[in-house]
Formats: structure tokens, C-alpha cells, sequence
């Protein structure tokens, strides 16, 4: 029987961020939190909560620096890089 490679859907650094920040939500660290969650077949969410969510003007100039870094990484950018 031949074997076949099964492909790794996890993307070990999502995971990792995440524990990250359940820790530090844990520890009272993590006030807030606005995001955007990547799915499959390109569906997304997102959703605020804690601070960002008593906040909206915290949390508009937190995604606003968040646009800026996503801007920097499209203008530079290797052709084929991935994360």
C-alpha cells in the first residue's frame, strides 16, 4: 500500500499566538482584543471584546496601526513568501 502525505492544516504560529494571549489575558495583561480570524475557503469573522469593546476610538487606532503594518508587509514582500 503506498503512503500518502497528509498536508498539516495547522499553522503552528496561529496557535502560538493565541496561547499567547489567552496567557496574558489570564494574567490580566490582555485588556482587549479587536480582531480578525482567517478561515478556510476565505471566510473570515471578527469580533472585540474587554477594553476595545468600552473603547471603539482605542480600539479604531489600534486596528489603524495594524492597517499600517499590513500595508508595510504587501509593499515588502518577496514574491512567494509565506508566514
Amino acid at each position: 500500500m503506498p503512503y500518502r502525505l497528509i498536508q498539516d492544516t495547522v499553522s503552528r504560529d496561529v496557535v502560538e499566538a493565541l496561547e499567547t494571549l489567552l496567557d496574558g489575558a489570564r494574567r490580566g495583561e490582555v485588556t482587549g482584543i479587536a480582531y480578525a480570524c482567517s478561515l478556510k475557503k476565505m471566510r473570515y469573522f471578527t469580533n472585540i471584546a474587554g477594553l476595545c469593546y468600552k473603547n471603539p476610538t482605542f480600539a479604531r487606532g489600534m486596528v489603524g496601526a495594524l492597517t499600517d503594518e499590513l500595508a508595510t508587509i504587501i509593499h515588502h514582500r518577496n514574491e512567494g513568501e509565506t508566514r
